[in-house]
């Protein structure tokens, strides 16, 4: 998914694709630590893919006010 498509996700849907990139990035590095994974390419788009989605939920945080910090 391009950042553009990742920006125009509401909160709530970023969120839940972040939680399924994550599950995604588990079921990867699982299936290559028991030798399953045959396209291990896979692994790196998928962490870029989860990166480029962390770092825009971040610039929301950020540009919404929320320092998130205690």
């Amino acid at each position: 998914m391009q950042a553009t498509e990742i920006r125009d996700l509401d909160d709530r849907e970023l969120l839940a694709h972040v939680a399924t990139l994550r599950k995604e990035l588990f079921g990867l590095r699982f299936a290559n630590a028991t030798g399953e994974l045959e396209d291990t390419a896979g692994i790196s788009r998928t962490r870029r893919d989860l990166a480029r989605a962390l770092t825009i939920a971040r610039e929301r945080q950020i540009f919404s006010g929320h320092s998130g910090r205690g």
